[in-house]
């Protein structure tokens, strides 16, 4: 359902029920106005003139090279976002000045005023320490957010993106894992039970109707539903789900289709709630259990079944192919293997990167394995899986996290009392800007079916029983 705004606009402002609906989808500057040539230059040129100029020998040219290359492309995206034109100006923000959404507490932020826009990570960054009061709800005033804030990269930014972020990535050791897990997950359940409510799922939703307005809890169901049904889950079949969060996934399986089934999580807190779940829901230890592990010491086993929601992420981009392979070396040869992954889009804006580095400091260290679709499936079929299919779920995760930031701001007090003003806020902007994020598609979720791409896998069969034949 789409409804008209002011005479002249060319965007059309949406009311679905079943989502927080846009108001001001303001395109700006990013992948089409970076140029890769300038950067290789400046990135190639710029330790050639330090050896010419500082008449070094020829051989410090390409040390140097690859010790600057990082901090070079931090400098120059840096620069980029803060000069870059937007892409167009097809949707008219309020105009307003910048007094009229944030109040400045500490006087070092006095300069952002009328049409001075603060940098989102300066914001961001003070309102945490509270040196910056909003003005109205989190969510509207980020609906707003292009007329009081810009996304250039700060010096801070691009200093953690060298000298953590990519340190992070490139390593990614059980311990380093193990520590960055337990520190988030092993946080409080009431601290996540305050937004994810009784289900315990901390991933994606699913819709059945976009002009319905579902519950959290009916679009979790939908979701649990809509995961054993794609991957045909069938009685007595084992059934593996690495990453399981609170567990309720494999709760859910063993009771509804009677799979052997087994979750795998690092969470301490994740392990016990995950296992009084299943004891809950009536099915019998001997049937499905919860297991605390890292995910490269699950034996060897062969499973009919193995899902991963939003889990895979964490294993990092440089040991995802391991991942696979290990995926691959568990999987019966007819068995399938569900994948849900958060990803982002290649046709990237200034605003993804911001989003992306803030995620990666505060809510979800060391998930540098968010990529576009065609790398997750490159990655797959170079591993061996033939992709059965795929959706693109990011509108469905928008529905799923505002339903998590109503359920936030209701527990503001509480939360509060027990985790101090800086952790909720934390989460409140966390929550109100990826409802954002995910529905402009900065950020969005894959849902992939995959099999062994063997000669003799009965890919007929597959199909026969598969969606378009319901």
């Amino acid at each position: 359902m789409a409804t008209s705004v002011k005479p002249g606009a060319t965007w059309k402002k949406t009311n679905y029920p079943s989502i927080k609906n846009p108001d001001f989808p303001v395109e700006v500057a990013g992948f089409e106005t970076f140029n890769n040539l300038h950067l290789a230059s400046v990135i190639l040129g710029a330790p050639f003139i330090l050896v010419s100029v500082l008449k070094l020998p020829l051989w410090s040219y390409p040390v140097l090279t690859i010790l600057l290359a990082l901090p070079i492309f931090a400098a120059y995206f840096t620069y980029g976002s803060q000069f870059a034109l937007p892409l167009n100006n097809r949707v008219q923000t309020p105009g307003k000045k910048v007094e009229d959404y944030i109040t400045i507490v500490d006087p070092a932020f006095q300069k952002y005023k009328g049409k001075n826009r603060i940098p989102m990570e300066t914001f961001f960054e003070a309102y945490f320490d509270g040196k910056i009061d909003i003005n109205q709800d989190c969510l509207e005033l980020l609906e707003n957010r292009h007329d009081w804030t810009v996304f250039h990269m700060t010096a801070s930014q691009a200093k953690f993106f060298v000298t953590q972020w990519i340190p992070e990535t490139l390593w990614h050791s059980k311990k380093q894992d193990e520590d960055q897990v337990r520190d988030h997950y092993d946080r409080g359940d009431d601290f996540y039970a305050a937004f994810l409510g009784p289900r315990m799922i901390y991933t994606s939703g699913i819709m059945s109707d976009v002009n319905k307005k579902e519950t959290l809890e009916e679009m979790q169901d939908n979701k649990l539903k809509l995961v054993c049904e794609k991957i045909q889950l069938k009685k007595g079949e084992r059934h593996l789900d690495i990453g399981c969060g609170w567990g309720t996934l494999t709760a859910y399986a063993s009771k509804n289709y009677g799979t052997d089934s087994t979750g795998i999580t690092l969470g301490l807190n994740q392990t016990a709630f995950g296992n009084n779940r299943i004891k809950e829901y009536g099915v019998p230890a001997t049937q499905a259990r919860i297991k605390c592990m890292d995910y490269r010491d699950i034996p060897r086993e062969k499973w009919d079944k193995i899902t991963c929601l939003e889990m895979a992420e964490h294993v990092g981009i440089r040991k995802f192919n391991e991942f696979l392979l290990q995926v691959k070396d568990m999987l019966n040869d007819d068995g399938l293997f569900f994948l849900q992954i958060a990803g982002l889009r290649a046709a990237w804006q200034y605003e993804d990167f911001i989003w992306g580095l803030f995620m990666a400091k505060y809510v979800f260290p060391g998930a540098d394995a968010s990529m576009p679709l065609y790398w997750v499936i490159k990655q797959l079929e170079c591993a061996g899986f033939e992709v059965q299919n795929v959706d693109t779920i990011g509108v469905h995760y928008s529905a799923t996290i505002h339903r998590w930031y109503l359920n936030w701001m209701s527990n503001k007090e509480s939360i509060t009392a027990t985790y101090g003003k800086k952790w909720f806020r934390t989460w409140e902007i966390f929550l109100a800007w990826s409802t954002i994020i995910s529905r402009q598609g900065s950020a969005t979720c894959y849902q992939i079916v995959a099999h062994k791409n063997l000669n003799a896998f009965d890919r007929t069969g597959l199909q026969a029983k598969n969606r378009f034949n319901a």
